[in-house]
């Protein structure tokens, strides 16, 4: 199953699950910066969403409360993300990559362990 489509207020619910583990509702709430703190029903609403993009899963009910964790990791919601930026550039690197690098956020440490990564990745694919 293709990993599900998430709007940037459901990557922050996600975010919050990765980091503190299975939560209910007012619980998350509870972890929004107070002055952006979304309504209760807001973030009910988009765990519901979430739920239904099987992205979240209830694993427990505490009194009237649902327990949810995530039933996707964050590596996978960030492939995602990726894919669809990447395909804003037709799918080339270059353009991503260039501007990196030129803005400082890309360093020579990067470049290393991407370059390790794609030796590791070349190794292995010449064993199968």
């Amino acid at each position: 199953m293709p990993e599900p489509r998430l709007s940037r207020l459901e990557l922050q619910i996600m975010e919050i699950l990765w980091r503190h583990g299975p939560l209910a509702v007012r619980e998350v709430q509870a972890h929004f910066p107070q002055k952006k703190r979304p309504a209760y029903t807001t973030v009910q609403t988009m765990m519901t969403r979430l739920e239904a993009k099987q992205a979240l899963r209830r694993t427990a009910k505490s009194g009237n409360a649902y327990i949810f964790e995530p039933a996707i990791s964050r590596n996978a919601a960030q492939r995602r993300l990726v894919d669809e930026f990447l395909g804003l550039f037709g799918g080339r690197m270059q353009p991503l990559m260039a501007h990196l690098v030129e803005s400082g956020k890309l360093t020579l440490q990067d470049v290393q362990a991407a370059e390790k990564r794609l030796q590791d990745l070349a190794r292995k694919g010449k064993r199968k």
